[in-house]
């Protein structure tokens, strides 16, 4: 069957991913809902993305902020009824929207029917849904396996008289993927949200699904490593070989993507958090036309923020997986907000942030905004009463949790709670939110807000951003520069990651370069090089040509100018 042009939406979109609790509230409890969600649709649509994810919504006890599901195909109450979500897909779709939904499949909520029913008994219908294992000889857990929450991943029932396994929270018990009936029930709930008119989901902790057989305990990670990331938690302190990315889980992506196959036009994104591995996961589940269509990794998610990082990330991928998709972002619910993360020491937030959507708008792959980054939000602070994120409670003062990313969105500047709700908001919202608005960003076309717009239109315009191949060439420390190529036209691509002002030597087989239409970038062509500002790009139009570029790896062969 032929592959139409419509059925790889997903191949260079932007998407802009909605934490429902947070962008807004329409029945003045203080937490976000669907209602809101569709009513605030338009300003999503008018930045020019392509595609809505939704974080979870569905039936929960929230103790993971609804990432532990008691109910894969009802939404949860907080959040309204199903028919405000099918209202959400109808206007994101008249609105030009895909709508991507979260599938949280690795584990559930241990209120969760299944789980009720799992154990009960050890030989009820659903004994083997979930991973239960005797304790050793002197009452331990299984093996030494950790939860990434904090502790030992094997929790004590005291009816069955054995541990079950999980990888966050106690109350979010892992599923049995081994047993073929777990798989045919939740591939019947994704089936769920296909037939009601989704486009894609994102996988949450894709490499999560299987674990070893024989319940083998991890080895220690090499000592030299050891420390240089486990500040927060003891979790990194093991290398994870057998408690996740398990060979077994590519056979059930397939069985994903023959689900998804069924439908027109649909699509995945799996979210990878596999330490040093990730690239080599990501390869595995995007290759071959067979399994996800893209993955995300954490890569791109950390403290890490200079030109030979960004080009390492985006050269390891190419390399290993060629024929796979990647899909980049800077922020999302789970990590702090990159304004906060990079921007230097008295360094300018909405300059960073700028510079950001520049950078992300021409890397080689889809794209991911989330909620508030268009206006240049920082982390919020929030005081330890204020939490709600059970990591940040768990590992508090050490590591404040993710609740500074998720603070409620910001449309009104002079509105009581910035007109995300008529009551107390679920989490408080800073002062320093409130003055950078949607409706005070509007009017200043200066702001973020207006940059973003921009540069994500001027991405629309050039083919070669959402689909061309990338050709990295040395920049220097602070200069990070590559040629985005496709559709007959070729972009010259290049960033000061420095503060202070950088000249960059055009090399002579580019040939003429010529700025697109875009205002502003603060960088200019003086005769054979670029002079750019502190933390500025530019994007410009090669007009001739002295080399031909591999696709993928860049490699160079002569050829005649033309």
């Amino acid at each position: 069957m032929a592959i139409t042009e419509a059925a790889l939406w997903w191949r260079g979109c932007a998407i802009y991913q909605i934490y429902p609790r947070s962008f807004q509230d329409t029945t003045g409890d203080g937490s976000g809902d669907l209602r809101g969600v569709a009513q605030r649709l338009g300003h999503i649509a008018s930045l020019g993305v392509d595609a809505i994810w939704l974080s979870p919504f569905f039936k929960s006890p929230m103790a993971d902020m609804g990432y532990d599901v008691s109910d894969y195909c009802a939404v949860d109450p907080i959040f309204g009824t199903i028919e405000d979500f099918d209202v959400v897909v109808a206007e994101a779709h008249r609105l030009g929207l895909k709508v991507i939904i979260d599938q949280v499949l690795a584990h559930s909520s241990d209120r969760h029917p299944w789980f009720v029913e799992s154990r009960l008994s050890r030989d009820n219908a659903k004994a083997d849904w979930y991973l239960w294992a005797d304790a050793r000889p002197d009452g331990t857990a299984p093996n030494n396996w950790l939860s990434v929450f904090g502790g030992p991943a094997w929790e004590w029932d005291s009816t069955r008289r054995q541990y079950y396994q999980h990888n966050f929270l106690a109350s979010q018990p892992a599923l049995n993927f081994h047993n073929p009936q777990v798989q045919d029930a939740l591939l019947e709930t994704v089936r769920f949200w296909l037939d009601r008119g989704v486009d894609g989901f994102r996988l949450d902790t894709v490499n999560y699904y299987f674990q070893d057989r024989r319940l083998r305990s991890n080895p220690p990670l090499a000592t030299s490593l050891t420390g240089t990331g486990a500040e927060t938690t003891p979790y990194l302190y093991q290398q994870h070989l057998f408690d996740k990315t398990q060979p077994e889980n590519l056979e059930f992506l397939q069985r994903f993507r023959s689900l998804l196959n069924r439908y027109d036009d649909r699509a995945s994104v799996g979210e990878v958090g596999d330490e040093d591995r990730s690239l080599e996961t990501l390869a595995a589940y995007t290759s071959g036309g067979d399994k996800l269509n893209m993955c995300y990794t954490f890569d791109l998610l950390g403290p890490k923020f200079s030109a030979a990082h960004i080009r390492s990330c985006v050269e390891a991928f190419e390399t290993a997986a060629p024929d796979g998709w990647p899909c980049w972002a800077f922020s999302n619910h789970d990590v702090m907000r990159h304004v906060s993360r990079w921007t230097l020491p008295g360094g300018d937030p909405a300059l960073l942030a700028n510079f950001s959507i520049e950078l992300l708008c021409c890397l080689r792959g889809s794209i991911c905004l989330y909620q508030g980054e268009e206006l240049g939000l920082e982390e919020a602070e929030i005081a330890f009463e204020d939490l709600r994120d059970p990591y940040g409670i768990r590992f508090w003062p050490g590591f404040k949790g993710r609740d500074g990313a998720r603070t409620p969105m910001v449309w009104q500047h002079d509105t009581d709670h910035a007109a995300f709700t008529t009551g107390k908001p679920w989490l408080p919202i800073p002062a320093g939110h409130r003055a950078l608005a949607v409706d005070a960003q509007i009017v200043d076309k200066g702001s973020v807000l207006h940059h973003y717009r921009a540069t994500l239109a001027l991405r629309k315009r050039h083919p070669a951003l959402i689909s061309g191949s990338i050709h990295f060439i040395d920049g220097g420390d602070d200069v990070l520069a590559f040629v985005r190529e496709g559709s007959g036209e070729r972009l010259l691509c290049v960033f000061n990651f420095g503060a202070s002002p950088a000249r960059w030597s055009l090399p002579d087989d580019l040939g003429s370069v010529r700025a697109v239409d875009f205002a502003d970038y603060g960088s200019v062509v003086q005769g054979d090089a670029l002079s750019l500002a502190g933390q500025h790009g530019f994007i410009g139009r090669l007009e001739h040509r002295t080399e031909k570029w591999n696709p993928v790896f860049g490699e160079s062969d002569t050829q005649t100018k033309g």
